[in-house]
Parts: structure tokens; C-alpha cells; sequence
């Protein structure tokens, strides 16, 4: 259970989120390691655009009769035509993607119909629920080789359209070691494991999931996301008959504009504690609709390129990227992860967690979000501040991108300069990333 004092925090802290508060600019004194970091050189390899798409919900929401292929065409568009940059001069295009069947194909044929010349290339990777943050190293790794110059990274998932599969083994080796079967079991069994093996209450869970809840219905509400979000313009089929949404036999084809993430719910601790377990095999299992990252639609994107030629092409720098971890832990165990990969991009990037302005750890299951605050005391005021998964959702793939923009742009509204991202891998792996951005002086949008 979470210690007393973090549940003391927290009552304050949910308290202190029904009224409006001011951002002050960060605290001039900083420590060594940060003043370091934020020294500016030629070939730093930064960001100069960050944008998602709305999150919309899986199988029911906007994006649910929208192929992966069309998110991807829609973020690339988004990308070509905000950039300031002529597509021309863009030398790779990365996208992380879980479940598409053909990525490399869809990825390319979007690309070419977004704008992008044909002697763009594109390559497509998959490291399952950080996907987008592996896009956006490969990037960048690729430019601090001195590769390329300017790259573009895309996250995207259509959980609707390319439903998870369920993995399958046959080599005896791997069906008789039972480390090897937990690889492929279901997400919602690993929350289950860790909930229980480490004795995480359902009441801990469900405190957690009300204050993702509560921060980005407020953050939606106060126009927060507003920065990062690009409209997005898509056709949703509408039964002819309400009472029977799947039957589509004969449906209307309507013309929607996305612009709002769809799956944010209002909660009660009442409300929260009256929902059922997802897993009822799991007898008191405690992961739940409530406490868990929703199916999700959505995608997301980061243009890098060196300073150097953002500084020659006029463009405003949003962050560097310092560094990324990734790591591994025993897949029954997958969640809890950002434990330990959080510890290990900290010590790559010289820094403690104290000089970390703000955290977006991907909330995969309260369970391991409850785990993580206890193991690494994660301040609670600088964790998800606009709430996180369990409210926005998840779409695999697009995630470790969105968290990037999302956390860049509130970054920039507190004048900040440290973000750190970490997320949770399927199977039984975390990564973590660390991005730095120079103060202005200035608060914007500064009351929330």
C-alpha cells in the first residue's frame, strides 16, 4: 500500500486540484549536473516540433473505422505542414507501431502521400509499448552519428482496426520454461502479479486512478492540451439502429473533426471501488475498467534534427534529447519496469531525481504506477501533472511519442527545463528517456 505520507500528499494534493493555481518560473538555482545540460552545443541533437493527435476510445470512439495506415497519413500530414521544414531536406522518417500487419508498406505509402519525397526513406520498429520513444532514439541516434541531419519519429496505434494478437510458442525450449511462457501472457495478468506478489491494495489503485482521472479531465477542460493536439478530419460509420452498435449493416458514414481526447471520465473514489474486476479469474483481482489504460486509438510525432540546423532553418527548439535507457525484468513482473529504468537513464544522464522538473510514466495499471511511487518516492506534483493513461489511454505504439508532447508542452507552459518519460513493455521491459529545454523566463497559459 502506498505509504501514509504519500496518501497524505495525495488528499491534499486532490484537494488543491478543484482550485486554480499558478505556475511559477522554474527556481533559478539549479544543480551542477542541470546548468550542464542545459549548455547549448552544434551538434546537440534536438526537438523543434512535438504534436499528437486527440486520443480517441478503441472500438467506440472517433478513430474506431479509422485504418492505421490513415492515422499515420493524418500525423504525417500534420508534421509536413507544421514543421517549417521542406519535406525535401528530412532524410528518414522512424514509426513505432505494435500490431499493424504491414508497417514498413503502410509507413511508406503514407509518407509518399503526405508530402514526403520518394527519396525519403522510412523504416518501421516495434518494441511493443515503447515503440514511439524507440522511433524517436533511433532518430536521433542516427543524427548524433552524424547520419543524417533532420529525421521525423512517429508513434500510432489503431487498437480498434489491429486488435492485439495473442503471441503463440512452439519450441520446446520455450514451452517447457516457464519464464519464456510468461512473455506472452495477457497485460492484465502481469497487473494482477504485481498487485498481488507485492501486496498493492485495490483501494491504493483506485486512489491513484482518480487522480489521473481528475487531472486530465481538469487539463482537458482548461484547454491544456490544446498546444499539442492537431485536428484530425475522419469518416465514423453510425448503425442505423443505436440498439445495435455492431451491427453496421447499412450505416451511415459521418464526417467528424477530432480534436478532443474522448476517453476522459469523471470519477468518484465511490464510483471506482463499485467496478468490477477485469480479470474475475483472478478471484479479488483488483485491476479494473477504472484503474487500467483503456483500449485506445491515436498517434503522435517528433521531428529531431542537430541544433545546428535548426538554429540555420530559424526553427525554435523545444528540448534536446539527453539520453535512453531500456532494461529488463522478469515478464510476469512487466510493470514495474520504469523502477528500474527510471534509476539506470538518471545515471546515463548525470543528474538525480530531485533536478527532474516532471515525470510522464505511462500508466499501463495502477498496480505498477502504485509499485513505481513506492520503490522510487516519485513526487506526486511533478507525476503525470495532467493526468496520465489510465485517463487519456494507450495506444501502444503511439504512446512513448505522445509523452513527449504532451510533456514538452507543459514543460514550455512552466518555463521548465528537465523531462523525464518512462513506460512499462510488454513481455517484461521498461525504457526511460531524459529531455532537457532552456528557460525563457516566461509562464504561459499559466493558471490551470
Amino acid at each position: 500500500m502506498l505509504q501514509a505520507s504519500t496518501l497524505a500528499a495525495r488528499r491534499t494534493g486532490r484537494a488543491a486540484l478543484n482550485q486554480p493555481r499558478l505556475y511559477a518560473t522554474h527556481a533559478t538555482t539549479r544543480s551542477k549536473a542541470v546548468e550542464a545540460l542545459l549548455v547549448g552545443r552544434p551538434d546537440d541533437v534536438v526537438i523543434t516540433l512535438a504534436l499528437r493527435t486527440a486520443m480517441t476510445k478503441g472500438k467506440k470512439g472517433s478513430f474506431k473505422d479509422t485504418s492505421a495506415d490513415s492515422l499515420l497519413y493524418a500525423m504525417l500530414k500534420a508534421a509536413n505542414q507544421r514543421s517549417g521544414v521542406n519535406p525535401a531536406l528530412v532524410q528518414d522518417i522512424v514509426t513505432g507501431v505494435c500490431h499493424s500487419p504491414s508497417p514498413t508498406y503502410e509507413a511508406r505509402a503514407a509518407a509518399i502521400a503526405a508530402g514526403f519525397p520518394d527519396h525519403v526513406p522510412v523504416q518501421a520498429i516495434n518494441r511493443l509499448c515503447s515503440s514511439g520513444l524507440m522511433a524517436v532514439r533511433s532518430v536521433s541516434d542516427s543524427i548524433a552519428r552524424g547520419d543524417i541531419d533532420i529525421g521525423l519519429a512517429v508513434g500510432y496505434e489503431s487498437m480498434s482496426t489491429n486488435p492485439r494478437p495473442t503471441p503463440q510458442f512452439s519450441h520446446p525450449a520455450i514451452l517447457t520454461n516457464q519464464t519464456s511462457k510468461d512473455c506472452a501472457e495477457p497485460m492484465g495478468w502481469t497487473s494482477e502479479n504485481v498487485a498481488t506478489d507485492f501486496n498493492i491494495s485495490r483501494q491504493a489503485m483506485d486512489e491513484y486512478a482518480l487522480l489521473s482521472h481528475t487531472r486530465a479531465a481538469q487539463a482537458s477542460a482548461s484547454g491544456r492540451f490544446k498546444d499539442e493536439i492537431v485536428p484530425v478530419e475522419t469518416t465514423v460509420l453510425v448503425p442505423k439502429d443505436p440498439g445495435n452498435p455492431k451491427d453496421l449493416t447499412d450505416a451511415i458514414s459521418k464526417t467528424v473533426n477530432v480534436t478532443v481526447d474522448e476517453g476522459l471520465r469523471p470519477s468518484t473514489m465511490e464510483g471506482l471501488s463499485k467496478l468490477k474486476s477485469a480479470f474475475p479469474q483472478w478471484g479479488e483481482g483488483k485491476s479494473t475498467a477504472g484503474n487500467s489504460s483503456p483500449i485506445t486509438d491515436g498517434a503522435a510525432a517528433v521531428l529531431l534534427m542537430r541544433r545546428s540546423k535548426a538554429e540555420e532553418l530559424g526553427l525554435e527548439v523545444l528540448a534536446r534529447h539527453v539520453t535512453t535507457a531500456v532494461t529488463g525484468v522478469a515478464p510476469r513482473h512487466m510493470g514495474i519496469s520504469p523502477s528500474y529504468a527510471i534509476p539506470d537513464v538518471l545515471k546515463k544522464a548525470g543528474i538525480k531525481m530531485s533536478d527532474v522538473d516532471l515525470f510522464e510514466v505511462n500508466e499501463a495499471f495502477a498496480s505498477m504506477m502504485v509499485y513505481c511511487i513506492n520503490k522510487l518516492g516519485l513526487p506526486l506534483d511533478k507525476l503525470n501533472v495532467n493526468g496520465g493513461a489510465i485517463a487519456l489511454g494507450h495506444p501502444l505504439g503511439c504512446t512513448g511519442a505522445r509523452q513527449i508532447a504532451t510533456g514538452l508542452s507543459e514543460l514550455k507552459k512552466r518555463d521548465q527545463n528537465v523531462l523525464l518519460t518512462s513506460m512499462c513493455i510488454g513481455s517484461g521491459m521498461g525504457a526511460a528517456a531524459v529531455f532537457v529545454r532552456e528557460s525563457t523566463g516566461k509562464v504561459t497559459n499559466a493558471s490551470l
